[in-house]
């Protein structure tokens, strides 16, 4: 794999023709091992391999609401080299929605259900105030297996990668092989010389109170239901996403972004994902309670600009 630009981590980069092959020579913490990440092409696929270690400084695991410890993974993906939009959004089936540059993988949602009922299809949100998931300041925690996960925008990833400027920055690959972008993008989608601002999403908190055989009151955020996408209310569309150029992708490609708002992490895919996603990597979930015990653990666009390929709907 060929980068235009030289992305930077506290590791030694080795270059070989179609692979990079990134090794962190600090661990994050001195009770981790090494952050271990090997990316190939073959032509057709991008394949990740990595061990899951972060190669920022974790918070603090076990803690009060997560009692995991962060232990090394056997991660293998691969995505498309040339994803395709698909004809209408994918669905996301608990599956890891992507892999961060780092080796370590991006994953919303949060198996906790009201009433501890996946059935009840209320699903609690976990940025939502509603339980505490016990996540660190790059909005990760772990896994009881312990894969350590993001739930939101990776701070100390972005961090390292972009510094402390505004930038528009790549810092993963979503399972049906498009881009991960930071929250920051070129106010105009095709044009990188029209400045940069952070994008927003158009998903918003639903007016009025819960139905009947619903948690009841009013939809405040605490359940992944209580959103709703407006299409045009920002700058990308029902995944999350949209068409534009990128210093990586100077010709234009759809690509996701991380948001600091709902959904932080896309919930849907616009094109499909691999099948590596869905047979490895951790299921979502949680491990804290909401306050009084409710629940318990368990178990969607814009006009691209001129140019681009249609819409993902």
């Amino acid at each position: 794999m060929r980068f235009s630009r030289t992305i930077t981590f506290p590791a030694l980069l080795l270059r070989t023709s179609g692979v990079v092959f990134v090794s962190a020579c600090l661990a994050a913490s001195t009770q981790l091992p090494p952050s271990q990440v090997k990316i190939t092409t073959d032509g057709k696929y991008r394949r990740i391999q990595a061990n899951g270690i972060p190669d920022h400084t974790p918070g603090q695991f076990p803690n009060r609401n997560n009692p995991n410890v962060i232990a090394p993974q056997n991660y293998d993906y691969k995505v498309p080299l040339k994803p395709q939009v698909a004809g209408k959004p994918v669905a996301y089936r608990m599956q890891p929605f992507g892999i961060a540059v780092n080796g370590v993988v991006f994953d919303p949602f949060a198996a906790e259900w009201w009433k501890g009922d996946p059935g009840s299809g209320w699903q609690y949100e976990p940025h939502g105030g509603a339980i505490n998931l016990g996540l660190d300041s790059s909005n990760a925690h772990v896994q009881p297996n312990g894969a350590y996960h993001y739930h939101g925008i990776p701070n100390g990833l972005l961090e390292k990668l972009g510094g402390d400027q505004p930038k528009m920055t790549l810092i993963g690959w979503a399972a049906d092989g498009f881009p991960i972008y930071g929250p920051w993008g070129y106010s105009e989608a095709k044009d990188a010389g029209s400045g940069l601002k952070k994008l927003a999403t158009s998903y918003a908190i639903k007016q009025g109170a819960r139905p009947t055989g619903s948690p009841g009151g009013k939809y405040d955020g605490a359940f992944v239901n209580d959103y709703e996408y407006i299409e045009g209310a920002g700058d990308l569309d029902a995944s999350n996403g949209r068409f534009g150029v990128t210093s990586e992708f100077p010709a234009g490609t759809y690509y996701y972004v991380l948001t600091n708002e709902y959904p932080f992490i896309p919930r849907q895919f616009a094109g499909t994902p691999d099948a590596s996603f869905e047979r490895r990597g951790p299921p979502g979930g949680g491990f804290g309670p909401p306050p009084g015990g409710r629940g318990r653990r368990g178990g969607p666009g814009m006009r691209p600009p001129p140019g681009f390929p249609p819409p993902p709907f």
